[in-house]
């Protein structure tokens, strides 16, 4: 069988194997990859550094922009400086107000330490309850200057075995413990979560927050993960919808739903503050709690921080809250 050089038969009528222009010391079945003596035998890849080199470092940089810095979105420094309201400097104060915004006590603990007379305010001595003071005064804590603190706002996501205060006398686990190296300005607990009820937890130096996000009247809902022991039944669910009585107050639920399956997971919306309102509320038609997570609080949620863990607010959800949108 005549065939010609062109051809992709052989004599014999069968077919050649294609040319693959390797060279001799290579194997037959090697493929070539065009690349000279001594060079790596992996495939080069479009835009790869030379083989065996350092990894040069890449520039945080995106395409077309400056550099980025290195402060995320809920990084310590600054999530600190929030932006404070404007204060009128002739608008006064109480005295114990001043002192525990400046972070030095406790509203009723300054009131002790004005009766003790270690207070001074332009160089007089107060120890008058109800004093009012201005923002421009010379107020001094046993000879030193009083300086107003800058707000810190801490979202906690409290884990079991913990006290929500600032000190137990039984030395237990407490949520301050949690957050104490989290910064230098004295914060405390806006409300309370029961010791093995785990959810989000707000924390704060900011008193006219905290008294805001405290009283009933301001209607701050909340939403609980509940667990029962058993199925709620339909009629105790109804019971639960109309409302039960608590210290002569009826708490009706804003929403119940069933999240899964079955009918022990609940979730309960509801903005009574209350002392262990949701326990009590199952309680009182014959249910025992099991396990009771806070999952979200006057608009605040646990998304993406871990049981135990915390973080800064960002100043547009501390704006929410001081504009009362909870």
């Amino acid at each position: 069988m005549h065939t010609n050089m062109y051809s992709n038969l052989n004599n014999e009528g069968e077919r050649r194997p294609r040319p693959r222009f390797r060279r001799e010391a290579e194997p037959a079945s090697a493929r070539p990859r065009f690349r000279r003596e001594g060079e790596a035998t992996e495939r080069p890849q479009f835009g790869q550094r030379p083989f065996n080199s350092e990894r040069p470092q890449r520039p945080n940089k995106p395409f077309g922009g400056k550099p980025k810095r290195n402060n995320g979105l809920y990084s310590n420094r600054k999530q600190q400086e929030y932006r404070q309201q404007n204060e009128d400097p002739t608008k006064p104060v109480r005295l114990n107000k001043y002192l525990a915004n400046a972070g030095i006590c406790s509203r009723r603990e300054a009131d002790d330490f004005i009766q003790a007379g270690v207070i001074t305010v332009n160089g007089v001595t107060v120890d008058s309850l109800g004093t009012k003071v201005l923002p421009t005064d010379d107020i001094r804590f046993h000879d030193q200057p009083v300086r107003r603190e800058r707000k810190v706002y801490i979202l906690l996501n409290k884990p079991k075995n913990t006290v929500t205060t600032t000190d137990d006398p039984q030395e237990r686990h407490t949520v301050i413990d949690i957050v104490r190296n989290a910064c230098a300005e004295r914060i405390y607990p806006v409300g309370r979560l029961d010791r093995n009820t785990t959810g989000v937890l707000l924390l704060t130096n900011d008193g006219d927050l905290a008294a805001k996000l405290t009283h009933p009247k301001f209607h701050k809902k909340k939403i609980y993960a509940v667990t029962l022991d058993r199925e709620l039944e339909e009629v105790d669910e109804a019971i639960i919808r109309a409302g039960v009585v608590l210290d002569d107050e009826r708490i009706e639920p804003d929403a119940l739903e069933f999240p899964k399956a079955d009918r022990r997971h609940i979730g309960l919306e509801i903005h009574s503050g209350q002392n262990r309102v949701v326990r009590r509320i199952f309680e009182k038609v014959g249910y025992k709690v099991v396990n009771l997570d806070r999952v979200s609080f006057a608009g605040l949620t646990k998304k993406n921080v871990s049981r135990g863990k915390w973080r800064f607010l960002t100043p547009k959800e501390v704006a929410f809250l001081q504009m009362g949108q909870f």
